[in-house]
């Protein structure tokens, strides 16, 4: 039986579009996917890098111009990697032109961005790629979560550490500019934490938030702290640094409640810790499970068990899941509403580091 053909165009041709194009060429060979993926247009604006990225990747077209995409009536699918301060326009173009929107992290520049992005698209089939939702180990904390293994929750702990941005010698790129950035490691790093937290660990209620700028004459913030007050009354605390030295990409959440702990590492993405505070005596103390089946989250999409898989797969999984949610008709989680709810909670962030107070989480 044939199957129908989505026919995508992806915006963007730097890290992301090259890992959006990696998960479109490679879904095919571990999910059963119900549609023909045809790669029709790849939009950037270096002509020459352009045309190498999509002979590399197979795209068929390119464009310099993104609006190309969203006005083309052979498109139906619009991935969206660009600069962040074009996310909002690129997407609400595509969702009035009736396509499937898919969108990098963050979703907006602001909650009042996202809000429209999302009610643009309301009607649509749309994802934001929080990829790290779809690693092994963190949908398998998601179950034990489910599952009330950890009882009642006391302390949401998460950072997100990298170091380039300290670099004397650092090439220029947009996300070290306000205008195409919106923001600094808030907007880049702390997106994936908070979208962790809210699905791990339920609502934000308030928060108290410090941002700081190491480098004179830097628009952007390198790193931002806040505390934060779930709505099932356990505190969080969240941190988000492009200046922590010799910490290449620790994105890293640990959840302690009554009845026991979760800790994950995306340095050691393939591993999840656990502990069953009901064990105790000699035996207390935290499992390291190596989370690659059998009986794990993907384990029939990916490898036998015990052999490992990388930040490449994250992609592909997200892919796989909503594809699969497409044709069935379903609900894809993280979408548009999702990234708004992200979005509120980093508006928040920042009026609280500017008021120096603790300011309530809007939650619409």
């Amino acid at each position: 039986m044939s199957k129908a053909t989505l026919r995508v165009a992806l915006l963007g041709q730097g890290f992301m579009g090259r890992a959006h194009s990696n998960a479109f060429r490679q879904v095919k060979h571990f999910f059963d996917v119900p549609f023909d993926l045809e790669l029709r247009l790849l939009c950037g604006r270096d002509p020459d890098r352009l045309a190498r990225t999509a002979r590399l990747w197979g795209w068929r077209q390119t464009a310099a111009d993104w609006r190309a995409a969203v006005e083309r009536p052979d498109i139906d699918l619009v991935d969206i990697a660009l600069p962040n301060a074009l996310h909002a326009e690129a997407a609400i173009a595509a969702a009035q032109a009736g396509k499937i929107v898919l969108c990098e992290k963050p979703l907006a520049l602001s909650a009042e961005q996202s809000r429209r992005m999302a009610e643009a698209a309301r009607r649509l089939p749309t994802m934001v790629w929080f990829n790290y939702r779809r690693a092994p180990a963190v949908a398998l904390a998601r179950q034990l979560i489910e599952q009330g293994r950890l009882g009642r929750p006391y302390h949401y702990r998460a950072v997100y550490l990298q170091e380039w941005a300290r670099r004397t010698d650092l090439p220029a790129t947009w996300k070290l500019e306000r205008a195409q950035a919106g923001a600094g490691v808030v907007a880049d790093l702390a997106s994936h934490l908070v979208d962790l937290a809210l699905w791990l660990n339920g609502p934000i209620r308030e928060l108290t938030a410090l941002t700081h700028t190491f480098v004179p004459g830097r628009d952007v913030e390198d790193a931002g702290l806040f505390l934060a007050r779930f709505d099932n009354g356990s505190l969080g605390s969240f941190e988000a640094s492009r200046f922590a030295t010799a910490c290449r990409n620790r994105n890293a959440f640990e959840i302690h409640g009554s009845a026991g702990m979760l800790a994950f590492n995306l340095e050691d993405m393939n591993r999840l810790q656990f502990a069953d505070a009901a064990e105790g005596g000699p035996l207390e103390g935290p499992r390291n499970l190596l989370v690659t089946g059998p009986d794990h989250p993907y384990a029939a999409n990916f490898w036998k068990p015990g052999h490992i898989i990388g930040y490449e797969h994250t992609f592909i999984a997200a892919l796989g899941d909503f594809l699969g949610a497409l044709a069935r008709g379903e609900r894809f989680r993280p979408d548009f509403e999702d990234g708004h709810r992200v979005q509120l909670v980093l508006d928040a962030v920042e009026r609280s580091a500017e008021a120096r107070r603790w300011v309530a989480v809007q939650q619409s």
